[in-house]
């Protein structure tokens, strides 16, 4: 465990629960200093996972912190039950994390939209900050006028650096200098190295974010140390490389063909059980990388889903945020 290194493996790895997997698998164990809690609400998994030392954060390759994933396999059904459930789950799993990291009620929170509004798998962002419940104005204008059980709410989506010229980070942080927010909520779309939690999961951590870094493009951070204001990252991973696809259909035809094995594949067979994931993943890429064709992938149902995952989280966030919003069901806010 102690000479394990993810770095060589180059995954682009968003999710602290891949991180936490492909660490245990490299490592052949559990990671010293991480501890992880898995309920099931009817479908909804949710793992709550803490790195608390330093020799777990450098083992997994994340930030010391607190993360909650949520896998919901069964949202490409497009069930809109089901994405109200994900919405008041998320809400009071939201409000519970903020609790956890001693955000009060009172706090002012700024919520940033990362991604370009011009690409759909990256618009996740700017969609989410389209459909939050902003308050700020009425706050400086009116405040005698708001009612109880709202907070002072703000939003933006500060666009990206091929767009704006500016890293975004040095944009939010112009915003906070002048709008001084007590906490910034940033959304942003991620990188999986799993095909089924593509448009399915959602994460929240207390670590903040940085833009790009599942894809290899990684920009300057949205953290504490960098803006002076804790930083809540919500994402949600809308990408795969093409590498990871051929992997999995490596694993695919690997149980295809041990149903159907015979002495003329024993050879070939032994050769596939000898590799371990981590090992064929890096093979695969170092294979597709020189030829130009380790690319991005996104479902065909992109637009679609892309929309219906960002009205959960705005929904979600709207009730967690705002106690005049019925936590126990948000499907008003959903629609």
């Amino acid at each position: 465990m102690d000479d394990l290194d993810l770095e060589r493996f180059n995954v682009g790895i968003d999710l602290a629960l891949e991180a936490k997997e492909l660490a245990e698998s490299a490592g052949n164990g559990p990671i010293p200093g991480v501890v992880s809690e898995v309920s099931d609400d009817d479908g909804i998994k949710i793992t709550r996972l803490d790195v608390t030392t330093e020799e777990g954060s450098r083992i997994m390759g994340k930030m010391i912190g607190h993360y909650v994933t949520f896998e919901v396999p069964e949202l490409r059904k497009q069930d809109t039950g089901l994405q109200d459930r994900v919405a008041t789950k998320l809400a009071q799993e939201f409000a519970a994390f903020l609790e956890r990291i001693n955000v009060p009620k009172t706090a002012n929170v700024l919520i940033v939209g990362l991604g370009n509004w011009n690409v759909t798998p990256d618009a996740l962002g700017p969609i989410v900050v389209e459909n939050t419940l902003v308050t700020r104005h009425f706050f400086e204008l009116m405040p005698n006028e708001v009612a109880p059980g709202y907070r002072n709410v703000s939003a933006v989506a500060p666009g990206v650096l091929g767009i704006t010229g500016i890293e975004s980070s040095d944009i939010v942080q112009g915003i906070v200098d002048r709008s001084k927010p007590d906490l910034i909520i940033a959304i942003d779309a991620l990188a999986s190295k799993a095909l089924e939690r593509v448009n399915t999961t959602i994460q929240i951590a207390d670590t903040g974010i940085h833009p790009g870094s599942g894809i290899g493009n990684k920009r300057r951070g949205l953290t504490k140390d960098i803006l002076g204001v804790p930083v809540v990252a919500i994402g949600v991973p809308t990408v795969l490389y093409a590498s990871t696809i051929v992997s999995n259909s490596i694993d695919l035809m690997r149980e295809h063909l041990k149903k159907h094995a015979n002495q003329a594949t024993d050879g070939f067979m032994g050769l596939l059980d000898s590799i371990d994931e981590n090992e064929r993943l890096l093979l695969v890429r170092e294979a597709l990388g020189p030829l130009g064709h380790d690319l991005l992938v996104t479902p065909k149902e992109i637009d679609q889903f892309i929309e219906d995952i960002a009205n959960i989280v705005a929904s979600g966030l709207n009730a967690a945020l705002h106690e005049a919003v019925d936590k126990s069901n948000v499907a008003a806010y959903t629609h």
